[in-house]
């Protein structure tokens, strides 16, 4: 199985620190999906972007459109979250 050691809160800096204190703001703690990239800030922080510019950016598909494929490719990847 794989592993990618990933950095908890009391040892991020910078960047990653900056992303996570964002992501507890906004959802009260940091989300293993953002974790997964820790060794890697400045790809989160893209990530995070073309996340944020593909569901809440200008779109002829209304956000609870996007919000339910999200779900619908997230359930076919067999993802749990």
């Amino acid at each position: 199985m794989p592993y990618i050691k990933t950095t908890d809160d009391d040892h991020a800096t910078g960047l990653l620190e900056t992303i996570f204190e964002a992501a507890r703001k906004r959802a009260g703690k940091v989300f293993n999906i953002l974790r997964i990239m820790s060794p890697s800030p400045k790809a989160l922080q893209a990530s995070l972007g073309l996340y944020t510019a593909t569901m809440f950016g200008e779109s002829e598909l209304p956000r609870a459109l996007r919000e339910l494929l999200a779900v619908v490719v997230s359930g076919a990847n067999d993802c749990f979250y």
